[in-house]
């Protein structure tokens, strides 16, 4: 088969690969149709996050349609189009048994290698999956929209660590593809007021047409005095923070009234962030983590089936997988700054 292979740091091959070996008892065969390149790749695709070692085929926003299945699988059929839960969870677990597969102690990620593991991914014409992290497709969403369920999928999971309410004022940190998502979310959930603070203003123009009721850019404007200013002095009940890195985590904090919360869901750079601990301590802040999703892939897939979340509008291209290479390299450049998610179909 055909796949995006990384050779290197910053290395990436359009190479013959060996054909998946034949599904096992549990596992079907896909035949991958539409993949998303993640910001994750990207910082893993240039080693600076240590978690995609090659040599490794990356991808794990995927869809496609079932090519074979194995002995024991019956609830599936060749041709079904599916997508699949990116996480590989043991099942057994304390926290399988609870429900929090993303926890999961024995937790692996398709596309992803780093030292304890190595899981390769749907940049490829074909990935052998257990059958359990199958999901049907519904027939009005597409393959490129089909692989953006995850992505979907982590946003849902972000919103559902906090309880929300109708008078609720939100602010989401960071326009890119997660913060994007994290507003629509919110709109579903009911939320009135949401302020969306970024650096770009196309983004934050697109933010204004996903749902959110304010914007902020972050390098020109005073975010926590306009979070005053709409909610009368008391601060934002809740902050999203889809960046990671210090002054954004900060500024997610200092927008939030005392005792509101926020859900830290960026995660660009492995390195120790600074935190505001008295303010924190003081103002009686809670602080939740927010990684990957659990058991959110069915919401997932009606909102993008009923229209609830757009991603048309985040796809930014759809390229053959053998322009791999060249999009890695134009998303990594400042260039890639102007681009949302690129789609590559074998």
């Amino acid at each position: 088969m055909k796949a995006l292979l990384l050779t290197a740091p910053s290395r990436l091959g359009y190479v013959d690969f060996p054909d998946p070996p034949a599904p096992a008892p549990e596992e079907v065969r896909l035949r991958i149709r539409a993949c998303g390149i993640c910001g994750s790749d990207v910082h893993g695709w240039d080693g600076s996050t240590g978690r995609r070692q090659p040599p490794l085929i990356m991808g794990h926003e995927a869809a496609g349609e079932i090519a074979a299945v194995g002995a024991a699988v019956r609830d599936w059929r060749p041709g079904d189009r599916v997508t699949f839960d990116s996480t590989r969870s043991c099942g057994v677990c304390d926290c399988c048994r609870a429900g929090r597969v993303n926890l999961c102690a024995d937790r692996r990620v398709f596309g992803v290698a780093p030292a304890e593991y190595r899981q390769h991914g749907a940049f490829a014409e074909f990935l052998n999956v257990p059958a359990r992290l199958l999901y049907r497709l519904d027939d009005r969403v597409p393959f490129s929209h089909a692989a953006m369920a995850e992505p979907v999928a982590v946003a849902l999971h972000a919103v559902g660590r906090v309880r929300t309410a109708p008078a609720d004022t939100a602010v989401v940190i960071g326009a890119g593809m997660i913060g994007l998502l994290v507003v629509q979310a919110l709109r579903m959930a009911g939320v009135a007021r949401i302020v969306a603070a970024d650096l770009s203003a196309a983004r934050l123009a697109l933010a204004r047409e996903l749902g959110a009721t304010a914007t902020c850019h972050s390098g020109t404007d005073d975010l926590v005095a306009e979070v005053n200013r709409l909610t009368g002095g008391r601060g934002a009940d809740l902050a999203f923070e889809a960046v990671g890195l210090t002054p954004t985590v900060n500024l997610a904090l200092s927008a939030l009234r005392r005792g509101g919360s926020a859900v830290l869901v960026g995660n660009v750079s492995p390195a120790t962030q600074d935190f505001p601990l008295q303010a924190t301590v003081t103002r009686e802040l809670n602080i939740l983590g927010s990684c990957a999703s659990a058991g959110e892939y069915p919401a997932a897939l009606a909102a993008l089936a009923s229209g609830a979340i757009r991603v048309a509008p985040l796809i930014s291209a759809v390229a053959p997988l053998a322009e791999g290479a060249d999009w890695f390299a134009r998303l990594s450049s400042r260039e890639g700054t102007g681009f949302l998610k690129v789609i590559l179909s074998p």
